[in-house]
């Protein structure tokens, strides 16, 4: 299987699993979520990455250890050999069977199948990157920073030919990002109001005149602190789609990160927005 991000977002809206597909006894961030993303409709798996003290790289979202672990203790401060004991816990608070993945076991396991999102890379730059090269797959990870001039020199120094977006507020975000020597695709773009720049259809068509991607997303981190509009999972569970995921697609968005990958696939499939006319 080849991977070109570009070509595929122009034959189909491209749906990203946030942390897999996880509910009841399968935990975010494993090996099973990102199974059942991929079976749900994902095209591409979101992943968390984290590193024990001595130096292994881990998939796990730093700082929950306590809600999904009911461990105290960063994970960074315990050695693998301690780690990869540990379960996950289920939505009920009792022990799974899923332990922690190792970011190797999670490249071997989906080289070839999807487009991988490889969040907090930035934490340990050299080591991931150095990871993703020797599978040989560069061209199926996604790299995303903020416009952050610490972060876009690591992407500068580490990971310049890997695909990368840049994760902004407003237009300025954005060329600061274009300006750096890096393999820049597109941007994740955040707006609280439908009035912002960043999601009007002038931009938006823009964009895609310079062959550049847009990511929306429909995840709810924290209901207070809106991250499309509203134009969420939340308002297409509530009864209202069409105002969300139908919204998303119907602006031009090329990318939407969900937390329901198959509700949302099967919506915009049956809608007829799921699959894009290549000119």
């Amino acid at each position: 299987m080849s991977f070109d991000l570009r070509a595929d977002a122009r034959e189909r809206l491209l749906l990203v699993a946030h942390r897999g597909v996880w509910a009841g006894n399968i935990p975010c961030n494993t090996i099973a979520a990102y199974e059942a993303a991929l079976r749900q409709g994902a095209d591409m798996i979101e992943i968390d990455v984290d590193y024990t003290a001595d130096g292994k790289l881990i998939v796990f979202h730093p700082g929950m250890e306590r809600v999904q672990l009911g461990f105290s203790e960063r994970l960074t401060n315990c050695n693998w050999d301690f780690v990869k004991q540990l379960r996950y816990i289920n939505m009920d608070n009792d022990p799974t069977q899923f332990g922690i993945n190792t970011l190797e076991e999670v490249l071997e396991q989906f080289k070839g199948r999807c487009y991988i999102n490889i969040d907090k890379f930035w934490l340990k730059p050299k080591e991931v990157t150095e990871m993703v090269r020797r599978h040989g797959m560069i061209d199926q990870i996604l790299a995303k920073t903020a416009s952050k001039p610490e972060y876009l020199d690591i992407v500068e120094e580490h990971c310049p030919d890997i695909p990368y977006m840049v994760v902004a507020g407003n237009e300025a975000d954005i060329e600061r990002a274009k300006a750096r020597k890096i393999n820049f695709v597109g941007t994740e773009v955040i707006f609280r109001e439908d009035t912002s720049p960043l999601c009007s259809p002038e931009f938006i068509e823009a964009q895609h005149k310079e062959g550049n991607l847009l990511w929306c997303n429909a995840i709810v981190y924290n209901y207070r602190a809106v991250l499309a509009g509203g134009h969420s999972d939340d308002r297409a569970f509530l009864g209202d789609p069409e105002g969300s995921w139908g919204w998303i697609a119907d602006r031009g968005f090329d990318l939407m990160q969900t937390d329901h990958v198959l509700e949302s696939a099967l919506f915009l499939d049956k809608t007829g927005r799921r699959k894009r006319t290549v000119c």
